[in-house]
């Protein structure tokens, strides 16, 4: 399978539209497929996929499509603008630096990388060659949490002061990484988004109850410079399926289900002290209001990303989902399992700039990274200054 065919250079000069390959064909990677082929941004789709049987699938249900089984083969396709990564996580961080080595901008399913080494050295590659880099947090673009996001931005909510989560369902268990960098990436990204800030300190509990060494169960405390704080909740084993975040501010309260006909609920509702009559002498009042449920726009978030990326590729705008928001998600995702590896003690995150968050100790240290891949020739850009946490 496999050779790909370029078109008119002539032509596809004067052809806004993107020619977009798909990697990975596994459980993400037809979603993908199909909403890029709903696109008006997009005008051809290439699948790569080690598996002739899974490529085959996708061509009968879309001829148009072009299939190869071979990664170099869009490397070397001058025709091709974009690669899109749904691969294992292990493999994020080969086949972006080999894909940024080639000239292709490139989105990566969440995560971004396997660590934040690699992350950091994606976005340093993506950079100095001006290349769209772009992680799968396809959360980010849900109508309610665009919805949420406003009513906290317009101050609707208050002051935040605290958050609670839970993303629990009866599987899918994965053999090579834990619920936190499978299920974590989703509520840490989508509180970054919300709160435009990564937390100070952080600690989890967890425990592996089905394969021994891979946590299927965590339970994760956030805290953040402006006072907020977060409970996290991740498992891959609970009798049924729950995506519920609840919002306590000091005006309102929200309660946000994904699987809800209603997934926006909105609480007028709070605590308040009155000054007090005598000394010693402080009263609660007690608000219990009106319940909002306001209107959610129906479409699918993975629509809205593939059509930010494509976006940020035509206009050089960054993508709401950003390789900053990115790195700052692994980040977390580390700190969670350094906190676990001592005992659930709290790990402390040190911010360093505008979506950059550095472990104090590690400031001046460098590290190694591996080449992207043999096969691409290349080489790895040199490793920028890496983060590790500081447990107290």
């Amino acid at each position: 399978m496999g050779v790909l065919t370029g078109d008119n250079p002539t032509r596809r000069r004067h052809d806004p539209r993107l020619t977009i390959a798909v990697v990975g064909l596994g459980y993400w990677g037809p979603n993908l497929i199909r909403n890029l082929h709903d696109l008006p941004l997009v005008k051809t789709i290439v699948a790569c996929d080690v598996l002739a049987a899974r490529l085959q699938r996708i061509t009968r249900r879309y001829p148009s499509v072009t299939a190869t089984t071979r990664y170099d083969d869009l490397l070397t396709d001058s025709t091709v603008d974009a690669v899109v990564i749904a691969t294992p996580i292990s493999t994020h961080y080969p086949l972006a630096a080999a894909a940024l080595l080639a000239g292709k901008h490139v989105m990566v399913e969440k995560p971004l990388a396997a660590s934040s080494d690699q992350a950091a050295s994606l976005i340093e590659l993506a950079e100095r060659l001006s290349l769209v880099l772009m992680p799968g947090h396809t959360f980010l673009y849900s109508p309610p949490v665009i919805l949420i996001r406003s009513l906290i931005a317009g101050g609707e909510v208050g002051d935040i002061y605290f958050i609670s989560t839970s993303r629990v369902n009866l599987g899918i268990h994965q053999p090579d990484v834990s619920v936190a960098w499978d299920l974590g990436p989703h509520d840490f990204s989508i509180l970054r988004h919300w709160l435009d800030e990564t937390p100070a300190r952080v600690s989890a509990l967890a425990r592996a109850c089905i394969m021994p060494g891979v946590p299927d169960v965590a339970f994760v405390d956030l805290e953040y410079t402006s006072g907020a704080v977060a409970h996290v909740e991740l498992s891959w084993l609970a009798p049924s399926k729950l995506r519920r975040t609840t919002i306590v501010g000091s005006r309102k309260m929200i309660v946000y289900e994904d699987t809800s006909n209603e997934p926006v609920r909105v609480f007028d509702s709070g605590a308040t002290v009155r000054d007090p009559a005598t000394f010693g002498e402080f009263t609660l009042t007690y608000r219990t209001g009106d319940i909002l449920s306001p209107h959610v726009e129906v479409v699918e978030p993975m629509y809205r990303e593939l059509e930010d990326f494509c976006e940020a590729i035509r206009t050089g705008a960054t993508p709401s989902s950003s390789a900053a928001l990115g790195l700052d998600v692994v980040r977390t995702i580390e700190a969670v399992d350094a906190s676990l590896a001592n005992g659930g003690a709290r790990v402390e995150l040190i911010p360093t700039g505008t979506g950059d968050v550095r472990s104090a100790g590690a400031l001046n240290r460098e590290s190694d990274r591996a080449a992207p891949t043999a096969a691409s020739g290349a080489t790895t850009p040199r490793s920028a200054q890496t983060a590790r946490p500081l447990v107290r």
